[in-house]
């Protein structure tokens, strides 16, 4: 049995789920710390973007600049942040990030210091999912 989190994640957070692609799926990180925080993982089980086929490779690259283009779009930030590491969790997959000057690790990454999560009530989730769904469509 594969037991790469990222491989059945779209099956075991069903309700952060914002969109099926033709290569990834789309999910609302559980943590809002950073308002939109989204995830793009890779529907099948790859490691390095190389790994991929030159059309798979371009058109996920597409869908990553879609739902990038969407959270601009929806939440309008000062930046995207776009990361993908694979050293924690080896499956492509990026963290797409809208990020604000207003925020408190502006302009350091993310991960520069621990910080609270933030959870939303299940409503939250889905107002969230919806809107990024309605642009992203």
């Amino acid at each position: 049995m594969n037991d790469c989190q990222m491989c059945h994640r779209w099956n075991t957070d069903p309700d952060l789920r914002i969109m099926e692609l033709p290569h990834s799926y789309v999910i609302l990180n559980r943590d809002q710390f950073f308002p939109g925080y989204t995830l793009l993982f890779t529907k099948d089980h790859y490691t390095e973007l190389f790994h991929l086929d030159r059309n798979v490779r371009s058109a996920l690259m597409e869908e990553v600049s879609s739902v990038a283009q969407a959270l601009y779009t929806v939440y309008a930030p000062a930046k995207i942040n776009y990361e993908l590491l694979g050293n924690m969790v080896p499956h492509i997959h990026w963290h797409i990030v809208p990020r604000f000057m207003s925020e408190p690790l502006w302009p350091r990454p993310i991960w520069a210091e621990q910080h609270d999560e933030r959870l939303l009530a299940p409503d939250e989730y889905r107002q969230e999912i919806e809107t990024i769904r309605s642009v992203l469509s």
